[in-house]
């Protein structure tokens, strides 16, 4: 049996309120939210396959996320935040960019 947590390749969702204006005019500001999805590697995990970005991207577009992110952690030494760009490539941001 393999290692793995499980199998998916989202391990956190962060939701927060939205607060543009709806294009709908049946809400208002903050009935909606932002989905961020979030992988997350610690130790010495290794990084996604191209399959996982794939994938990753595909369920970025079903739930019509506002992005794909990766945190990355090794115990006492580093924590590091990264956003999938349109390309597949992972670009580092702090978390304020992410998250606002």
């Amino acid at each position: 049996m393999n290692k793995g947590e499980w199998r998916g390749v989202v391990d956190v969702i962060a939701i927060r309120k939205d607060t543009s204006e709806p294009k709908n005019g049946k809400l208002k500001r903050g009935d909606l939210f932002e989905i961020v999805l979030v992988q997350v590697k610690g130790g010495s995990a290794r990084g996604p396959t191209a399959a996982d970005v794939l994938r990753l991207r595909e369920v970025s577009r079903y739930y019509r996320a506002k992005a794909v992110v990766q945190f990355q952690w090794q115990n006492g030494r580093r924590s590091q935040f990264s956003v999938l760009q349109r390309n597949g490539a992972w670009k580092e941001a702090t978390g304020s960019e992410v998250f606002g």
